[in-house]
């Protein structure tokens, strides 16, 4: 049985316990610019439902430029949606774009049911999803600033009572108490996640002291970067074929091919209009993508819709200051496409691109040595004497450079060698003190 999400709440008053049900029946709404690009956001949209437990029994479709203002559906399409939500059961509905707080307030009156958003439908799958405590921290964040501008309408019931002996004012005095309340709770928060930031520093410098390069696998929800992690490292982490299966980042070591050592990160997938709110709350996180030295873009090539996840990825990306960085596209899940000569001729076509499927291995081994010639690519040419007594950074050259000669002198090993450039620095400091 599916769990329902626990935390939708819009259109009904804050604080008060949100319905639960073995499985929400929801009504999908959704305007179709005539772009060609509505279908295809419906079905992602019925994708997120499943994934966060809830029934789609519906869909209710408005032909038109621009939302409407009050609405969002026109009013007489708006009261087509009533009558149908009302004809299936349905207790819950969807509308797949960032509603304003007046929208979402009159839209539920006149449905008569919960309305949410696709940016909520997306904080409530990250809540069920978050794991670690910075995980959590962060949904928790990314909620409460979407709360904030909506607790207006929240409050309308006890605003009405204003204007009478004995209840001027209640409704504005509450709503102004949980707005401080929320806004200090924000505060706190962006306090925890600053700490956690230190920690990520902290933990990062000392992984610099024996600096190993770091991969970070991104790509559109879904397209198989978990399952990549697993098949190269042998990891366990969770992989499942429904949106944000994953979503607290793993990383785990990898040993390529020439015997380098590189630390791969699994981040979390992205989906188009990603909400700003998450951007800004997992910015922590996603660090790990901005501080990688290398980016391997995995694209779930059979999906029909796959050049619209490359173009919300790297939407995605140029928001973190990322879209630069060396990178790797990886098209996945080549065994499921019949077409296998489209597949090369994409390769080839594409810089840096290797064809590959995560769930069985093919490819990957190329995968893994475009990676190594993309590391050897930002090497610098070093020489240097290296004391005896200082084992453990000739050891270091060879784990992380390319050695190209080495003579053992009466003075230490002198080595000809390749070493990323941060390195290089480091060991040339360290020997000439």
């Amino acid at each position: 049985m599916t769990r329902a999400p626990e935390k939708i709440r819009a259109g009904q008053d804050w604080g008060e316990a949100p319905k639960r049900h073995a499985s929400q029946k929801a009504l999908l709404l959704g305007i179709d610019p005539g772009d060609g690009s509505f279908e295809r956001s419906m079905d992602e949209l019925e994708s997120l439902c499943a994934t966060a437990g809830a029934e789609v029994v519906g869909m209710v479709a408005q032909r038109r430029d621009m939302p409407d203002q009050a609405t969002y559906l026109g009013s007489g399409k708006a009261q087509e949606a009533a009558e149908q939500a009302h004809q299936l059961g349905a207790d819950l509905a969807i509308v797949n774009a960032e509603l304003a707080p007046t929208q979402q307030r009159n839209l539920s009156r006149v449905l008569g049911i919960t309305v949410i958003d696709r940016t909520q439908l997306i904080l409530d799958i990250f809540a069920q999803r978050a794991r670690t405590h910075e995980g959590k921290l962060q949904v928790e964040l990314a909620q409460l600033n979407y709360l904030l501008p909506r607790l207006a309408g929240m409050w309308t019931h006890l605003e009405r009572q204003a204007g009478g002996i004995g209840t001027r004012g209640p409704g504005e005095s509450q709503l102004e108490s949980d707005r401080r309340h929320i806004s200090r709770r924000i505060q706190t928060l962006k306090q925890a996640l600053k700490d956690v930031a230190r920690h990520r520093a902290r933990a990062r410098a000392s992984r610099q002291q024996v600096p190993f390069p770091v991969i970070a696998l991104v790509g559109y929800s879904n397209a198989g970067k978990s399952t990549l992690l697993n098949t190269i490292t042998g990891a366990h982490v969770y992989a499942d074929d429904r949106l944000f299966a994953t979503l607290d980042p793993t990383t785990r070591k990898v040993r390529l091919p020439v015997g380098w050592e590189v630390l791969m990160t699994d981040t979390v997938g992205f989906v188009s209009n990603l909400p700003h709110h998450l951007v800004a709350a997992f910015r922590a996180t996603l660090e790990e993508v901005v501080d990688a030295d290398v980016l391997v873009h995995v694209v779930d090539v059979s999906h029909p819709d796959w050049p619209d996840q490359v173009d919300a990825v790297h939407e995605v990306l140029e928001q973190l200051g990322a879209e630069e960085k060396l990178t790797i596209t990886a098209y996945n899940k080549i065994d499921r496409v019949e077409d296998r000569a489209s597949i090369q001729s994409l390769v080839t076509e594409t810089p840096n691109a290797v064809g590959i499927s995560a769930l069985n291995g093919q490819g990957v081994e190329d995968l893994l040595h475009r990676v190594e010639e993309m590391l050897a690519a930002s090497l610098v040419p070093v020489e240097v004497t290296i004391p005896y007594r200082r084992g453990d950074l000739v050891a270091l050259c060879y784990e992380r450079g390319r050695v190209r000669s080495r003579e053992d002198g009466a003075e230490g090993v002198r080595l000809r060698v390749d070493l990323p450039a941060h390195l290089a620095a480091q060991i040339t400091g360290q020997v000439a003190t």
